[in-house]
């Protein structure tokens, strides 16, 4: 699973890689070593205008899907699984018209250490490169009637690689041709479904090939002690 990420990039930037346009809080975004579940990050998305261009935006989401139909009490999942995204009664309306981009510089997963703690390490581009998360999002009518509130989950898969030596799941991350093609506006036909999973499938296992896995120290462990814009959090521990 992917429970915490990091995004090292700021708003600007992400604006300029995407090609996108943003909201004002999406574009004043800067470097966090730490997104939790319930925070806020950004995500890419496409739309179709008034004029009917297709446009990227960039804004910010809050992380655990949670569906204009769903209860107030109800989940609201962090992940979802790529083997299920299309049958999954959570996901499959998503999947079908709700895809996003969820930009990242890496992520991590813990292990059970002989102390009884646990160690945390960090999955990322050994050239600290933006990856492109698969995201499902959702959006509902926001509470003071004032625009809407976007929701998000990540798309996990197999682990792979470097990645599979912490956890049995990661996320899905794509190439960047393959970026455009997740992000297609409008709702799947059902003939376009698995030809898009597979496409999933096959560049998300290239790219689990290029990451690298580093410990690092336990300060990352505690949401409510750390310091998110701190980027010692990502700091490899000596080998030693």
């Amino acid at each position: 699973m992917c429970g915490r990420f990091t995004l090292a990039f700021g708003g600007d930037r992400l604006l300029h890689g995407y090609v996108a346009t943003g909201q004002d809080r999406a574009v004043q975004w800067e470097a966090v070593y730490s997104i939790a579940p319930r925070t806020k990050a950004p995500v890419v998305r496409e739309f179709v205008d008034d004029d009917g261009e297709v446009q990227r935006s960039l804004e910010l989401a809050r992380w655990g899907l949670y569906p204009a139909w769903a209860k107030d009490k109800g989940p609201r999942p962090i992940n979802a699984r790529l083997e299920t995204i299309a049958t999954n009664g959570m996901f499959r309306g998503p999947f079908s018209s709700g895809r996003a981009i969820v930009p990242m510089t890496g992520y991590y997963e813990w292990v059970e250490a002989d102390d009884g703690g646990k160690d945390p390490f960090f999955i990322h581009h050994p050239d600290g490169e933006l990856l492109h998360a698969a995201g499902l999002t959702s959006a509902r009518k926001a509470e003071d009637g004032d625009g809407w509130d976007v929701t998000f989950t990540i798309v996990t898969r197999e682990a792979r690689d470097a990645s599979g030596e912490v956890h049995d799941r990661m996320p899905v991350f794509l190439t960047e041709d393959a970026v455009a093609d997740w992000l297609v506006p409008g709702k799947l036909e059902p003939e376009q479904k698995d030809p898009l999973l597979a496409q999933l499938d096959q560049v998300s296992t290239t790219m689990a090939a290029e990451l690298v896995t580093v410990p690092v120290d336990r300060q990352v462990n505690n949401v409510r002690t750390l310091d998110r814009t701190d980027p010692s959090l990502i700091a490899p521990l000596d080998a030693d």
